[in-house]
């Protein structure tokens, strides 16, 4: 094809119906596009057939994880400049609508350019999506196998990789930042400052008695053992988690204190707790399923127990019922996860009993985490890919630089949401002034 790139702009720029922000690099080695801004290396003819055969996000995801598309340039600049030609949002509260591309092709001008660019790229047939995209059990959503399968697709990619990317915390949620002399310097010092919150938030004593659901590599039970004197349970859907934490925590000298189980939050039958921490894994839930979760944990806490809740929050629609998962996270990062608004999230604690107590909204905190993750992700690059698949390598660093952009811009938020069991006497247990986090 000559002038590939250049076809391809006039292309884009007509289902558009703009200038196209960024620039364009063909396989031919053929330019296009306005200069000093990111470009789009188009590396191969199957990345054309893979975007026009699957318009907007998903085709371009295959793509990138493919290796056939790629950018050059500053990451996060390039994916704010496309993000209006991949989904458009026109405002917070309205069900997401279909994107430019796809709206132009409903276009017959636009049908016909596009036909002719497919029959240049090569065999009109859809390339076979990559190995990195995740193949679901059939079947409702949520159950017991099916959650094991979606959570090893996510977390058995080898714990080698996880620890280039996470740092020494091997913590894989939001980190705490703080602004003060010693308080989240560095993302290990924020990680730390994460955890101790939220033990200071459930009131930790020496000798009681804690449950971490989704305990990844075991830092929380770790942190909360060695400072506060707990014996904690610690339980993942995921072997290779569970075998890394199971190590750390014999390194540690804690093994009499400290259990990490291959086991579901409704396979738990040892209760009473006297806290829960559920930091990162109610996204894993499931609309659906969100009311078992709250009534599970809650029947698991003594009467004046503290749950903990630390979960990613969608923006409320006008029309909940017109939301989508995101399908390039669906695909290839988080099967069947879910996110909920959070006044879904503190509706369906007060409904299984709860009384929450608490909500800190620590939006900002999740995008400083994702940029340091990428950073790490990049700077390790070549070992990282080696570690699990350059595919899988590239999944993250997409999803990581484009959920911290989310993150900035509003679209999505982390809270921490702290409940109590509170008890009939209605005697909470909580400090007058909860800031404190005293007691």
């Amino acid at each position: 094809m000559a002038d590939a790139a250049g076809r391809l702009t006039k292309l884009a720029e007509q289902m558009l119906g703009a200038p196209l922000p960024v620039r364009i690099r063909a396989w031919d080695r053929s330019e296009s596009g306005p200069p000093g801004v990111p470009t789009l290396v188009i590396r191969n003819r199957r990345a054309l057939r893979r975007m026009m055969f699957k318009p907007g996000e998903l085709g371009l995801a295959r793509a990138w994880v493919a290796g056939d598309l790629d950018i050059e340039g500053d990451l996060y600049q390039a994916l704010d400049l496309l993000a209006g030609m991949i989904w458009e949002r026109p405002e917070p509260a309205a069900p997401p609508r279909r994107a430019p591309v796809l709206r132009a092709l409903a276009r017959p001008e636009i049908r016909a350019a596009a036909k002719e660019l497919l029959s240049l790229a090569g065999v009109p047939l859809p390339p076979a999506p990559p190995a990195e995209e995740a193949r679901r059990r059939r079947g409702p959503l949520h159950t017991l196998l099916r959650d094991r399968a979606a959570i090893s697709h996510h977390y058995d990619v080898g714990n080698d990789f996880y620890e280039l990317v996470l740092g020494p915390s091997m913590v894989y949620s939001c980190a705490y930042w703080g602004t003060d002399e010693g308080a989240g310097a560095t993302l290990e010092d924020a990680q730390r400052d994460k955890l101790d919150l939220i033990c200071r938030k459930l009131g930790l004593q020496e000798g009681e008695r804690l449950l971490d659901v989704g305990c990844g590599w075991g830092s929380m039970v770790l942190h909360a053992a060695r400072e506060y004197g707990v014996r904690a349970v610690g339980i993942t859907l995921s072997e290779e988690q569970a075998a890394y934490a199971r190590k750390r925590i014999a390194d540690a000298g804690l093994a009499d204190r400290i259990e990490i189980r291959v086991q579901d939050y409704r396979e738990v039958r040892d209760e009473p707790f006297d806290a829960i921490s559920s930091i990162g894994m109610a996204e894993h839930v499931g609309r659906d399923r969100y009311a078992q979760y709250a009534s599970a944990l809650h029947g698991l806490l003594r009467p004046g127990g503290r749950l903990l809740n630390h979960q990613i929050a969608r923006r409320p629609l006008a029309d909940e019922a017109a939301y989508e998962v995101d399908e390039f996270i669906d695909r290839y990062v988080f099967p069947d996860g879910e996110l909920a608004p959070l006044g879904r999230t503190t509706g369906a604690l007060e409904d299984a009993g709860f009384e929450v107590r608490d909500v800190e909204a620590i939006r900002e905190h999740y995008a400083l985490t994702l940029r340091a993750w990428v950073a790490n992700l990049e700077k390790h690059w070549a070992r990282a890919a080696r570690a699990t698949s350059p595919g899988r390598a590239r999944v993250w660093r997409l999803y990581m630089a484009a959920s911290a952009l989310a993150f900035e811009g509003n679209r999505i938020g982390v809270n921490q949401v702290l409940a109590v069991r509170t008890p009939e006497s209605g005697e909470s247990g909580m400090p007058l002034r909860a800031r404190a986090w005293r007691g």
